[in-house]
């Protein structure tokens, strides 16, 4: 084992103590969570520094400590399109998210479906774009259960029946979680999201100096490391990193999860006020996705990377090479827990799409404790099933698949992002552009890949490789655009429910 007994040891202490402050959740700042605003958006109560924390655990997922170290390890300097995306996504957030908030308070919304739904009038409208959110969002968690997985696999490394055990340690796991989120909802993942981004701050800050001190740093890294590859772009994937990171930021606040934790704010000026000190973060995902180039400083993390094959063991690597067992066995929960928050938020998330804005629209008399009880339920549900994906698919394919991801929900952005600012648009055109976004943008990344497995979500144009989501956007965006100036034309348009004040005027709530 690469983890020594006292590791090991610490480890198990802070799972329990992370897993007492998941519990604890049902009992900090008492509601009533038999109320789906109370359980799923613990009761838009969250001041500005906790939902710093939350948003901040929406973002800081196993994809930025595990994958994107894992992509600069093996792709070089393309992997830092991930530092711009972050760098300025948070002025798409300022400019979005105050706006759904406000709408959402005063209308009692949970969902981002809930405010479509009434934008424009069209209850289908609201349920596709529900599904897409739900699609969009498995295989994300998919990715957080990766990213446990490479933690375990580095814990047992060079033990008997590690792949069963890891099996089982993943299974008990989501048990866990599965226990405490439906008990506390999202008021136990928020303290958990304190607990959690505390420990990766901690892991970025100790690896960085451990290997600045004792193997030579970014110097001694460069020169066993491929330079070039590292530090300049190929003129030919200039394209691809524009429009990756250019695409990946116009994504990220469309996420159910990332909506959710918006929504929790209490007020407009806290939410504006956490999503200004949300670019600390990129801070923190730019040192992240320099580990993929220190590794090349540490001799024996380069050697277990290479003997597995396994990009995704960079960090956790790192962790066990150049910290003592304590401080290592800290750093690796941090990372654990790291992907079981997230999944815990996406899930409720997804519950929160599944129950307002597909099953009450099929049974619109459901009580309020049933609405809860079953977004509870499928949340757990939506847990398991992403496991059971990862169990049965080989890893690097659900990685693969996140890459679609990114594609797919970009199809919301007509409908909700340009919906927050005008009432123009029409529920049929929008329809007709998710459609045709959703078929180009699926159809592109099999043609780019060859019809086999999953490798790039960059595309062959005149222009160089361009990113496959920005290019199914804007089929979807002229449809849309274009569609409803033709319907409004013809005077066919139907009027949406919501008064244009109530984007802007407080409830008296």
């Amino acid at each position: 084992m690469l983890l020594d007994i006292f590791g090991l040891v610490i480890f198990l202490v802070l799972f329990v103590i992370f897993v007492y402050i998941g519990f604890y959740g049902s009992r900090w700042r008492k509601g009533n969570l038999n109320d789906l605003a109370q359980w799923g958006l613990a009761g838009r109560m969250l001041g500005p520094y906790i939902s710093w924390f939350l948003i901040g655990a929406d973002v800081f997922t196993a994809y930025t400590f595990v994958a994107v170290p894992s992509l600069a390890f093996a792709g070089g300097s393309i992997a830092f399109y991930a530092v711009p995306y972050v760098a300025i996504v948070f002025g798409i957030a300022m400019l979005t998210m105050p706006r759904l908030w406000q709408v959402s308070k005063n209308r009692g919304y949970v969902t981002a479906s809930d405010f479509v739904k009434d934008r424009f009038n069209s209850r289908f409208l609201a349920i596709i774009l529900a599904i897409t959110g739900v699609v969009a969002i498995l295989p994300y968690i998919a990715l957080q259960i990766a990213g446990m997985q490479a933690v375990l696999t580095i814990m047992l490394y060079g033990i008997a029946n590690a792949h069963l055990v890891t099996e089982i340690a993943l299974v008990i796991s989501f048990l866990i979680l599965a226990a405490f989120t439906f008990t506390s909802g999202l008021r136990g993942v928020t303290l958990g999201s304190i607990f959690k981004d505390m420990l990766i701050f901690l892991t970025v800050i100790v690896v960085i100096v451990a290997v600045l001190l004792s193997y030579g740093g970014f110097t001694k890294a460069f020169s066993v490391a491929s330079a070039a590859k590292y530090s300049t772009l190929p003129a030919a994937s200039v394209p691809a990193f524009f429009t990756l990171f250019l695409g990946s930021a116009f994504a990220l606040y469309l996420y159910p999860h990332i909506i959710n934790g918006s929504l929790a704010a209490k007020d407009k000026k806290t939410l504006r006020r956490s999503l200004s000190l949300l670019p600390i973060y990129s801070i923190g995902l730019a040192l992240l996705a320099l580990f993929g180039i220190v590794i090349y400083a540490v001799p024996g993390a380069l050697q277990i990377v290479k003997s597995t094959g396994n990009g995704l063991l960079t960090v956790p690597a790192l962790v066990v090479s150049v910290l003592p067992g304590w401080l290592a066995g800290v750093c690796l929960l941090g990372i654990f827990i790291g992907g079981m928050v997230p999944a815990a938020l996406m899930a409720i998330a997804g519950a929160n799409l599944l129950t307002r804005n597909v099953a009450k629209e099929i049974n619109p008399k459901m009580s309020k404790t049933n609405e809860t009880r079953l977004a509870k339920w499928l949340s757990a549900v939506l847990k398991f099933i992403a496991l059971g994906f990862v169990f049965v698919a080989p890893l690097t394919y659900a990685i693969q698949l996140q890459l679609l991801g990114g594609i797919i929900i970009l199809q919301l952005l007509p409908a909700v992002f340009l919906g927050l600012f005008t009432r123009r648009l029409d529920w049929k055109p929008l329809t007709l552009g998710w459609a045709a976004g959703l078929i180009s943008g699926i159809w592109l990344v099999l043609a780019a890949n060859h019809f086999s497995a999953l490798s790039t979500s960059d595309f062959a144009t005149g222009w160089g490789l361009v990113y496959i989501g920005l290019i199914a956007i804007g089929i979807n965006l002229l449809i849309s655009l274009v569609g409803s100036a033709i319907v409004e034309a013809i005077g066919a348009r139907r009027d949406g429910l919501i008064k244009e004040k109530e984007f802007f005027t407080a409830s008296k709530a």
